[in-house]
């Protein structure tokens, strides 16, 4: 299953950067593997039900507090409470963390980069696609930072090389 973990995560960052967006498809097939994996006894980190579940609803809890601010998408939130289903929530804190740091520091270059324009494509990189409006025109998101690609990564990063036994 670290294997079916680890592609999950993959295929979150590579749509939250691409789209600035987690799709609610993806979330439910994480999900369903994590709810697989745990009934199977072979998750990534080995961890109980109530770690699982308690890492869920932790994870999907406290970011609904960003959402309902205005601060967060949607998807964030929902990836967050599949994301505590695989980790559980002991190691939840440490990738919620480190993916806040991640975060930020893309934040301080966007604006850096958008203040001082010295390399004006990296700072419309930073900014996320491209979409159209209702007249056609193409215009940018609001949402600049790829929140879940940064737990993601991190948690990729966590199951690979950082956890504790």
């Amino acid at each position: 299953m670290k294997f079916a973990f680890l592609l999950w995560l993959i295929l979150v960052v590579v749509y939250d950067f691409r789209m600035r967006r987690v799709p609610n498809w993806l979330v439910l097939a994480g999900i369903a593997l994590a709810l697989t994996a745990l009934a199977l006894g072979a998750g990534p980190l080995g961890h109980d039900w109530r770690a699982a579940l308690l890492g869920a609803g932790a994870g999907f809890a406290f970011l609904l507090l960003f959402y309902a601010t205005g601060l967060m998408g949607a998807g964030d939130v929902k990836f967050a409470g599949a994301l505590g289903l695989w980790v559980g929530l002991p190691a939840l804190a440490p990738i919620w963390i480190v993916a806040s740091l991640v975060a930020g520091i893309h934040s301080v270059l966007w604006l850096a980069l958008r203040r001082w324009p010295v390399f004006p494509q990296l700072a419309l990189m930073l900014s996320g696609p491209l979409r159209a409006t209702e007249s056609g025109t193409p215009v940018r998101r609001l949402r600049i930072i790829p929140y879940a690609a940064y737990l993601a990564l991190v948690a990729a990063a966590w199951m690979v090389w950082g956890r504790q036994s």
